[in-house]
């Protein structure tokens, strides 16, 4: 496991979260950012102090009629193809991005994202980038996911002429750095936010406009940069980042839309403080409401949420048939999880995967978070790698418990498929290759601030370049990308471009790798990752069959593939909790680094395919596989850019033995879920 080091630092402070929150800003309260005069309450809700459930008072309505007004794609695939993007974005509009010296808006990040270079800090004397960053190979789509929280906060403090311009908490904001942060996003902490009198005035209407505009902004940006040509080269996707941090534990989502059909203002933590209000807000407010609004909201870093992501609690419920429709409408506003980020791997904890059956250790892959287990009680400070870790924050964990919730309520509340992203807060999505990494935020490009050892994510050492989100689609539009994100057909990678196939099904061709028609013919007789085989379509009580196919990233300086993982879980007749890893194809160990140089050697595969039969199957048993793809050893970026300094000006983390200098990157698809239904 690569640990954390007790060096100090001049950026410790600065890494003490995302949002800048401190253990003391806990204790504070409403009244962190000034006294009482100075804030104005959020309207609480489940959850939240003193607010009610939210009620939609709309019916249900059939899936919308809208279809986008554009030209047909050229290149259509019924079959799908792999697209390749990145839905966890930040730029200046957010408001720890803005303190932390980035400048790169909105419109810039999509051209980033087409190929196009950006300057990022540090900054010169005009507020200009002097470092310029630009990818090797675009990506396919993206979505800019700037923080509704503070929208309207931020651009009252950095527009000269808002009323809230000239206040000192503006003019504080602006000089920015780790207090600026803190200052601004203490609220998100509190179960009850408040916003500020100061700045948004007593009624708080100025920021809420201001707020619009920032919204409008995310909005065009994401229309001049989708094409809508013949040629589909780009889909750039609307969405925002809900921002909540109850507790300082992370419980963030990215709202993501289907097409220009949107709300008029976003539904952010301020005024919906928990995730059961989100997820009805959403519903009632876009997909009832709205004629051709479709939306779904993506947590992230569980691994930071003291247990609170997905744990199985539903508040404001009052018996199981109401448990039941808040686990259906979870289900349905929540179809995926970002396993990989900035802030490292959320797929499963080292400490406790033996708890399952059998230690895995894969599940050491960029984790940093040790601590008490939280049993099942959930615990604080997540955020700033303190309180209890739980099996209730890992993809793993919360995949047997929405089969055990499944068991419990006819209906699964976390059935998720995966996908992985940057949550870059320089502007510049997919830029995840290990040698170019500038860091988290614009306090990082800098090298001397990478490479320090400091325990909280995400800044040091401890912060990984991000990953990708693949998606199996018909074509690169809005509505086919969304919809393959809906279905699950979904893969996450930590960075390369490793495109993972996977069919189960019952009676597959054992025979297929090979064939040319193998992707047809699965298709046809079972089905696609994110799928579910049910137990009505296998009589007999046969075990599934699966077949899955992986191409290493084409680029030829990337790594071979090692091995192909199948990962099951299930969960026995008396509730207990398994899983099982099983290699399918290549073999362990086969690859070769010379760290002095991180030259690779030994051997590897362009491709490996594999037909699989689960040899422990019980046809009375729910159960999940997913596949995990190993490439072969490759050097860390933080030993990449040690070994570009002279050994006598390398800094601690270069030796610190805690701070792992190789890594074997990866990727993970969307689960095959198996459903033995009522008989």
């Amino acid at each position: 496991m690569r640990g954390v080091g007790s060096g100090s630092s001049r950026r410790a402070v600065a890494s003490w979260v995302a949002l800048g929150i401190t253990a003391a800003s806990i204790a504070l309260g409403p009244t962190a950012c000034g006294s009482n005069a100075d804030v104005t309450q959020g309207s609480g809700g489940a959850g939240g102090a003193g607010g009610a459930a939210y009620v939609c008072e709309l019916p249900e309505r059939k899936p919308s009629s809208y279809v986008e007004d554009r030209e047909p794609c050229a290149d259509h695939d019924p079959l799908r193809s792999a697209y390749f993007g990145d839905l966890h974005v930040h730029t200046r509009l957010s408001f720890d991005a803005y303190a932390d010296q980035t400048r790169v808006g909105p419109r810039e990040a999509y051209r980033f994202a087409k190929g196009d270079p950006i300057r990022v800090a540090p900054l010169d004397s005009n507020g200009e980038g002097t470092q310029t960053l630009q990818l090797k190979r675009p990506l396919d789509f993206v979505a800019v996911t700037d923080h509704a929280e503070f929208l309207g906060e931020v651009l009252a403090c950095i527009t000269p002429g808002e009323p809230g311009y000239d206040t000192q908490f503006c003019q504080d904001y602006r000089v920015g750095g780790p207090a600026a942060v803190q200052n601004i996003a203490i609220p998100l902490s509190s179960p009850a936010p408040t916003r500020r009198k100061d700045v948004c005035g007593d009624d708080r209407k100025g920021c809420e406009q201001l707020a619009r505009d920032g919204w409008r902004t995310l909005i065009d940006a994401a229309e001049e940069a989708y094409d809508k040509t013949s040629s589909c080269s780009f889909t750039a996707l609307i969405g925002y980042e809900w921002t909540g941090a109850t507790g300082v534990s992370n419980l963030h989502r990215n709202v993501i839309f289907k097409n220009d059909r949107v709300l008029d203002y976003p539904v952010t933590y301020m005024e919906t403080p928990t995730a059961v209000e989100l997820w009805a807000r959403l519903d009632c407010e876009c997909r009832r409401a709205i004629d051709g609004c479709e939306v779904l909201a993506i947590p992230h870093n569980s691994n930071l949420s003291n247990g609170k992501m997905f744990i199985p609690e539903y508040p404001g419920t009052n018996g199981i048939e109401q448990e039941r429709a808040q686990a259906k409408l979870r289900g349905a506003m929540e179809p995926l999880v970002e396993i990989f980020q900035h802030k490292g791997s959320s797929e499963c904890s080292y400490a406790q995967s033996s708890v399952y059956g059998e230690l895995d250790d894969q599940c050491q892959f960029e984790q940093f978070r040790e601590g008490m287990d939280c049993g099942d009680k959930t615990g604080a400070l997540g955020m700033i790698n303190g309180g209890c870790v739980s099996r209730y924050d890992f993809v793993r964990g919360a995949l047997l418990t929405g089969l055990s919730e499944e068991q419990r309520l006819g209906t699964n509340p976390l059935q998720l498929g995966i996908i992985a992203s940057t949550d870059t807060h320089l502007g510049a999505p997919g830029a995840v290759d290990e040698e170019q990494f500038l860091g988290h935020t614009g306090g990082e490009t800098q090298l001397e601030d990478r490479l320090q050892v400091i325990t909280q994510p995400p800044s040091g050492v401890i912060s990984t370049p991000g990953g990708l989100v693949g998606v199996w689609s018909t074509e690169n539009s809005r509505s086919a990308i969304f919809e393959a994100l809906a279905r699950r057909e979904t893969f996450g990678t930590s960075g390369p471009r490793i495109t993972p196939r996977f069919f189960g099904g019952f009676g597959l061709d054992m025979a297929a790798c090979g064939k040319a028609d193998w992707i047809a013919t699965a298709d046809a007789q079972g089905v696609p990752m994110g799928g579910s085989l049910e137990r009505s379509m296998n009589p007999q009580g046969n075990a599934p069959s699966f077949i899955v196919s992986v191409d290493a990233d084409p680029d030829p300086s990337a790594a071979p593939l090692e091995r192909v993982q199948i990962v099951k879980g299930w969960v026995d007749a008396a509730g207990k909790s398994h899983v099982a890893v099983y290699d399918v194809a290549g073999q362990a160990g086969r690859g070769s680094l010379d760290l002095d140089s991180c030259e690779a050697g030994g051997e590897g595969d362009s491709n490996l395919c594999s037909a699989w039969v689960d040899p422990d199957f019980d046809p009375s048993l729910r159960a999940f596989y997913y596949v995990r793809a190993l490439q072969n050893p490759t050097c860390r970026w933080s030993w990449l850019q040690c070994l570009g300094l002279p050994e006598a000006e390398r800094p601690e983390a270069c030796s610190d033995p805690s701070v792992t200098k190789q890594i074997q990157e990866r990727a993970w698809t969307s689960p095959i879920w198996y459903e033995p239904g009522a008989g």
